[in-house]
């Protein structure tokens, strides 16, 4: 079976590892028992053979057969041989009867055989549990002025036989239960990922309705947040697609329907001098319609494009505010609309000007084009220390609470039945947002349905 899927690579990969740390702790606890406690060991038996050997000497009225027999029953192998090469065996059997030539002799002249410490390098199970004659220690014992060789090692299959089986199924069980509890606990943490990979098949496919039932803390449940909220973004982007298609298919037609039909008109010969000049009007006045649309289409897709390509310099913006209502002016004066301003002499920030004159622009117009007849408009700026507030106010129409969330939506108009009776394209704020965005501030709205709107551009000075 190819390790294609998440949960069996993680299985393979958790499990390698535990053989891996097994392997590896053997052979650092096998070289710790070869270097260190083969040689703890061999020195402590030593101590307990020399011992017995001591006692045996200073007790000579003791039975030597009944005090080995005693001694070995209690968990230790052993071997006496005399002078005369006679051996005598106690406590249980040697596999391995065999020594090295020469040891019981080099014994009862008084040297110490260190079996143990000099057994020949096997891994630690065999080399502890080798139930062999020459795996022990020698000690030279005289007993009623007579010498021996005292050959001794701890029984450890009497005294371990039960705790190294227990030990060994203990392992077996371990290692089991571990594995069992790796495919689990593996299982446990692909299943989310699953999840978040069948919800990104979803969204490929264009189904952003994915609701996780992924309720977990960790950094997965995080994910799966974040993944919800990143879903329902794209659903609310794919609404306003659809919208903002719509909207431009909409606000196309209309003016091209309208230029059709009057152009048809204006081919029939019936037509008086009069009603051939007001359909020519017409028909310009939708041109123009078009031809504002597609320069604030093409405003808005260059300043997406220009975030790195911004002519950067000095903006008088007192200059700037006096030139666009100077250019307005003749609007105001046929509406009616009485303007008034507050501005110091000059204040300065760095931006891009052209970009920046389009604010203005756009505010103002929108204060005009949504104001009533005999209407007002005040326009402020106050220059703080690291800012500058610019602030448009206008006795209009006024935008609802529930509109203000979308008001800055591209072809989106608040007065949705008067948006085909004022004219607009519906992208004038959304400029106007991506251009302050765009110098590091930020647009504030209040307004009220009827009561008017007050729009303050908050822009840092560096």
């Amino acid at each position: 079976m190819k390790m294609k899927s998440l949960y069996y690579k993680f299985a393979f990969i958790t499990i390698n590892i535990m053989i891996f740390s097994g392997l590896f702790s053997f052979i650092v606890s096998n070289t710790y028992y070869q270097v260190k406690l083969k040689q703890h060991n061999d020195a402590k038996i030593t101590r307990f053979a020399m011992d017995m050997a001591d006692f045996a000497s200073k007790h000579p009225l003791i039975s030597l057969p009944d005090y080995f027999n005693h001694i070995g029953a209690i968990g230790y192998q052993i071997l006496l041989v005399n002078k005369d090469g006679k051996k005598q065996y106690f406590g249980s059997n040697f596999r391995d009867k065999s020594l090295p030539v020469g040891a019981v002799n080099e014994v009862i002249d008084g040297k110490v055989y260190h079996g143990i410490r000099d057994f020949p390098h096997k891994t630690f199970v065999t080399g502890f549990f080798a139930n062999e004659l020459k795996n022990t220690v020698g000690v030279p014992l005289q007993y009623q002025n007579e010498k021996y060789a005292l050959f001794i090692r701890p029984d450890i299959e009497l005294m371990f036989n039960e705790m190294h089986i227990l030990s060994g199924w203990l392992v077996v069980l371990a290692i089991l239960f571990s594995i069992l509890l790796v495919l689990i606990s593996t299982k446990y943490l692909v299943h989310p990922i699953r999840k978040l990979n069948t919800a990104t098949k979803e969204i490929s496919e264009g189904n952003y309705s994915i609701k996780l039932d992924i309720t977990r803390k960790d950094e997965l449940g995080q994910l799966a947040i974040s993944f919800t909220n990143m879903a329902k973004k794209l659903a609310k982007v794919d609404a306003l697609r659809k919208e903002l298609i719509s909207n431009i298919s909409h606000d196309i037609q209309s003016p091209l329907t309208n230029i059709k039909g009057y152009l048809n008109l204006l081919e029939n010969n019936r037509v008086n001098e009069e009603e051939n000049q007001q359909y020519i009007q017409v028909v310009h006045s939708e041109v123009n319609r078009l031809s504002n649309m597609t320069k604030q289409l093409l405003l808005l897709s260059s300043i997406e494009s220009k975030k790195d390509l911004m002519e950067v310099n000095q903006v008088n913006i007192v200059e700037q505010l006096r030139t666009v209502i100077h250019q307005y002016q003749w609007r105001m004066f046929d509406k009616g609309i009485m303007v008034s301003y507050s501005l110091p002499e000059m204040v300065v920030l760095k931006g891009d000007s052209s970009l920046l004159y389009s604010v203005w622009e756009n505010l103002l117009t929108n204060a005009i084009k949504y104001n009533r007849e005999s209407g007002k408009i005040e326009i402020e700026l106050t220059d703080a220390d690291n800012q500058i507030n610019v602030i448009f106010k206008d006795t209009g129409i006024g935008i609802g609470k529930d509109e203000l969330e979308r008001i800055f939506d591209r072809f989106y108009r608040a007065d949705i039945s008067r948006e085909r009776s004022i004219e607009g394209t519906g992208l004038g704020l959304s400029i106007v947002k991506s251009i302050v965005d765009l110098h590091h501030g930020r647009i504030n709205i209040e307004s009220e349905k009827g009561e008017g709107t007050v729009i303050t551009v908050i822009l840092p000075k560096n």
